[in-house]
């Protein structure tokens, strides 16, 4: 455009092109056009932020997205520029996948003063933002839901995905707190007042929003007195438990077996009779998000939640979650059977349900939801089930992968299964990457079976396969003696063969180099650019394979020295 016809660009000619890098996450990129299209004195729009935001949340590198994107932000605030609803939710998009939830308040509140909608996709960012938080995050991702059900806003069917994931990789937090926001009924109270701000849905109906309250529930503070309070009433004995602070059997104290209450909801009704204090068993538990709309039961606390199966069990399990869906109008797709799958309790009857749910709603499975399945009954240790996806998948006629064996190496504690596994991917005739081989020297460096991880190591030469930092931290933990240790003093034949493993792993560093994050991140892409990177040689004029050969003989030399250090100290 610029050479042959002689055109000069447009704002709309560099909108398309950075928000073309913004979806590759190309962020460099982006606002090197972005400068460029100023110094022509191209005026910015709504459009070409939008992309710039955009390409801050996409980016790699999200401590430097964030920079950029507060940069852009102070600059517009400089500008009095008043952006709009697009605009608003990329920049909302923006703080919540780096991890900035109280920015993403202040976002929200902004955007509610200049007067614009709230919808389904502003809480769905929002939920982005509790996504982060690996500890509360499931916590702040209800209260959040609840906020969302306050302002008269249905969830479609990308918000219950995001709850279903953030309930597979987020905490609750303290129980105690838990209970006393998410059960309390101060919100109820909220929605009648008129000194809150109050917007316009999607719909066109008046909604309000307690920011204020919002953010103080969200931002709350951690409170050890209450923590302490919540483990003394877990010690409960007979008429001196109170009846209106019963939690769940579970812990030690108790004199119940958590074996028997296998099928305890999470969850505590208040019992009809007042004068006793009953617990309610049920397959069902009480539904949160019911809750929520006044049609949940008389919920005392929560009880102990310890996994991604507990916090499904909150909100309703599989049944109660899909019966929610079907509620509000909507269905489940592919990716919300992917996720029960990767979340429900793993066996025969959840793999039978999940099919019957597929076909009732004409959904096609694909090796990503199996992969599933495979990685949830190998991480239970429960082999036979794990290899008996693989029978269904042929039956159905999906294509096993890579991530296939991935998934099956999670549960290979054995030398034989692991090498067995091996095998069986060169006859299916695929090639092992690293994440398989850290999944099956995970395993083995769990049991320090060292005849096993020698055995991968050997493997991993021949067939040229790098390892990554995750695999060297493991190999390193499976390198040191136990504490306390003295192999002078006495012979441990569990640890017989460290010294042997140890002697070869120095060894295999010298011609083993590993992958640093940087060169991770490159195989993602596409084959052109990763070719690219490899042959683009850094600062100091080396290549990046010649970088990573170094760093692995400096690290042996390093542990060459600090062991002869240790041995002139003995001597």
């Amino acid at each position: 455009m610029l050479k042959v016809e002689r055109l000069q660009p447009e704002e709309y000619n560099y909108t398309v092109l950075i928000g073309g890098c913004g979806r590759a996450g190309q962020l460099k990129k982006a606002f090197k056009l972005y400068n460029d299209m100023k110094k022509r004195g191209l005026v910015a729009t709504d459009a070409t932020y939008t992309a710039l935001f955009n390409a801050c949340a996409e980016s790699k590198w999200k401590q430097w997205g964030l920079e950029k994107a507060l940069h852009l932000e102070q600059e517009l605030r400089h500008k009095n520029y008043h952006l709009s609803k697009i605009t608003y939710h990329a920049l909302l998009k923006t703080h919540a996948m780096t991890n900035h939830l109280q920015a993403c308040l202040q976002i929200l509140r902004e955007m509610l003063q200049d007067g614009h909608t709230v919808t389904q996709e502003t809480f769905h960012y929002l939920l982005m933002g509790c996504l982060k938080d690996k500890e509360t995050g499931f916590r702040l991702a209800l209260q959040v839901w609840k906020q969302m059900l306050m302002s008269r806003i249905h969830p479609d069917s990308t918000n219950y995905n995001l709850l279903l994931r953030i309930a597979r990789d987020c905490g609750i937090g303290d129980p105690t707190q838990a209970t006393n926001i998410l059960l309390s009924s101060d919100w109820a109270s909220h929605k009648q007042r008129e000194d809150k701000p109050s917007v316009k849905s999607c719909s066109g109906r008046r909604v309000s929003i307690d920011i204020d309250l919002l953010e103080r529930q969200l931002l709350i503070q951690p409170d050890h007195h209450s923590d302490n309070l919540y483990h003394q009433g877990n010690n409960f004995h007979g008429s001196d438990s109170h009846h209106n602070s019963v939690v769940m059997p579970g812990a030690e104290e108790t004199p119940y077996n958590r074996q028997d209450f296998a099928h305890m909801p999470l969850v505590m009704e208040r019992p009809n009779d007042p004068t006793s204090c009953q617990l309610v068993a049920s397959i069902e538990p009480p539904n949160l998000l019911n809750l929520f709309v006044g049609k949940g039961g008389d919920i005392v606390s929560l009880g102990t939640i310890s996994g991604a199966t507990d916090r499904l069990a909150l909100i309703g399990g599989p049944k109660g979650f899909l019966e929610k869906m079907a509620d509000d109008g909507l269905c489940p797709d592919l990716r919300t059977l992917t996720l029960l799958a990767d979340t429900m309790t793993p066996g025969k009857q959840s793999l039978q349900m999940l099919l019957h749910v597929a076909k009732q709603y004409k959904v096609k499975l694909d090796t990503a939801f199996f992969n599933s399945v495979i990685r949830r009954a190998a991480r239970a240790d429960d082999m036979d089930e794990a290899k008996a996806v693989l029978d269904v998948m042929r039956q159905r006629h999906v294509n096993v992968d890579v991530q296939t064996y991935g998934c099956l190496a999670l549960g290979c504690k054995q030398k034989k299964d692991g090498l067995q596994l091996l095998k069986d991917m060169e006859e299916a005739g695929l090639r092992p990457n690293v994440y398989v081989f850290s999944a099956l020297i995970g395993r083995a460096a769990q049991r320090l079976d060292y005849v096993y991880l020698k055995a991968l190591l050997i493997s991993m030469a021949e067939l040229k396969v790098w390892p990554n930092e995750v695999i060297i931290k493991q190999l390193e933990f499976a390198a040191q003696y136990p504490p306390n240790y003295n192999q002078y003093k006495s012979r441990n034949n569990y640890l017989i063969h460290i010294n042997g493993f140890r002697g070869y792993y120095q060894e295999w560093l010298k011609f083993m180099p590993a992958e640093t994050a940087e060169t991770e991140q490159v195989k993602i892409q596409s084959e052109a650019d990763q070719a690219a990177q490899k042959a683009e040689p850094q600062d100091d004029g080396l290549m990046i394979s010649q970088r990573n050969q170094q760093a692995a003989e400096r690290r042996y030399h390093t542990r060459k020295r600090d062991k002869q250090g240790s041995t002139g100290s003995l001597l």
